[in-house]
């Protein structure tokens, strides 16, 4: 069952004029789940998951999507080269539904690789049949992809909400020299979004690149696995809101608690406390952070924090939350961090954007923090 974090107190709502068409042209008019005061209070009950009706925000330009790909694949249908599981009797098509005994579901993909480029071309069509993770009886879908045993590069799909039979379309590209890619393992993850708690796995493709023949288009469904339990060295969550004025240029970051931080003491515990950075270029503008909670793993702060940021640069901005451990006698150690921006990826962009989509309103989410040297900084323009 999904965990919700704590109550936190948030001023009332200005009201104004709509200025979101204004900040969301660059993200093509991405829509996201505002909040304010009163929805921060459903987060007491314990028992009961408040679906948000938005989808993911669109990804920026910078992002890429390989619209010649969906052409191509589309045009070689005839020429598909299905996997050798797939020649099951009881599939007489590749849009059959699932049957029961698929437990978490079935994935369709597509593969090619562009000699000329040096890209591996992978398509998330789409899934039939996913398992139920939330209490309504249904998901919110997304697909994550990777190369093994590169983690960082990573894409992400849209969000697809309250289905259990998502059409995704999305096309992604890895350039990889085809020489190394026998070496490779192609993941793509199904996980159930929950913008108040950890996104749950519910089955995941690995792909050996070593078994697969390139020579041609690929088009496959292949039944869900259970994903692998997580990596013992988890370093935790920050849960933290956002909120832009941009009548006014203001920025704020409220950061309100962080569950599950790794053990840095010997005791088994943590002195953890968060710095939060505006980052312009690529360069740490502005510093603040929040005080020290002492011998915890799951800290409490409710701070908050304003930074001005012109309705102009909002795009070009990126905030970074670091979680360190205090030590009064020595260096202090970092536990993980967090980006979120439109230079951003996955969770990060998807908050940003439902930041800008909703102004003068505060957007809460729960991150995972990763290792500081897997943030993706923010390119210099």
């Amino acid at each position: 069952m999904k965990r919700h974090p704590r109550h936190a107190t948030v001023q009332p709502v200005a009201q104004g004029a709509d200025v979101g068409s204004l900040l969301l042209g660059r993200l093509h008019g991405g829509t996201g789940w505002a909040w304010g005061a009163r929805a921060l209070g459903c987060l007491r009950r314990k028992d009961h998951r408040t679906p948000p009706p938005c989808s993911r925000s669109p990804q920026p330009p910078g992002l890429l999507r390989l619209t010649r790909f969906r052409t191509r694949v589309a045009s070689a249908r005839a020429q598909v080269q299905p996997e050798v599981e797939e020649l099951e009797p009881a599939l007489s098509g590749l849009g059959q539904q699932v049957t029961e005994k698929h437990e978490l579901g079935r994935l369709q993909y597509s593969l090619d690789y562009d000699f000329q480029s040096g890209q591996l071309l992978v398509g998330i069509l789409q899934a039939k049949g996913l398992a139920a993770l939330d209490l309504g009886g249904s998901s919110d879908p997304y697909v994550r992809v990777y190369l093994l045993p590169d983690k960082r590069r990573r894409h992400e799909t849209k969000v697809h909400r309250q289905t259990l039979n998502p059409h995704f379309g999305e096309n992604f590209a890895f350039k990889v020299p085809y020489v190394e890619l026998g070496g490779r393992v192609l993941v793509m993850a199904v996980y159930d979004f929950d913008r108040f708690s950890r996104n749950d796995a519910i089955g995941e493709v690995r792909v050996p690149m070593s078994s697969v023949d390139l020579g041609r288009p690929v088009l496959a469904w292949r039944e869900l696995q259970a994903a692998p339990r997580e990596e013992q060295d988890k370093l935790g969550d920050i849960c933290f809101s956002l909120r832009y004025v941009p009548t006014a240029g203001k920025l704020t970051v409220i950061v309100l608690e962080a569950k599950n931080l790794k053990k840095m003491d010997v005791g088994g515990l943590s002195d953890p406390y968060v710095k939060v950075h505006l980052l312009q270029g690529g360069k740490k503008v502005r510093k603040k952070k929040t005080t020290i909670k002492k011998n915890t793993l799951n800290p409490y702060y409710n701070e908050a924090f304003s930074f001005e940021v012109p309705c102009d640069q909002v795009q070009n901005v990126q905030v970074e939350l670091t979680v360190l451990d205090y030590d009064k006698l020595g260096k202090n150690e970092a536990i993980g961090r967090v980006a979120v921006g439109a230079a951003a990826g996955g969770a990060g962009l998807r908050h940003w954007a439902d930041m800008l989509a909703n102004p003068r309103r505060p957007i809460a989410q729960w991150h995972s923090l990763r290792p500081l040297d897997r943030v993706r900084p923010l390119p210099a323009p």
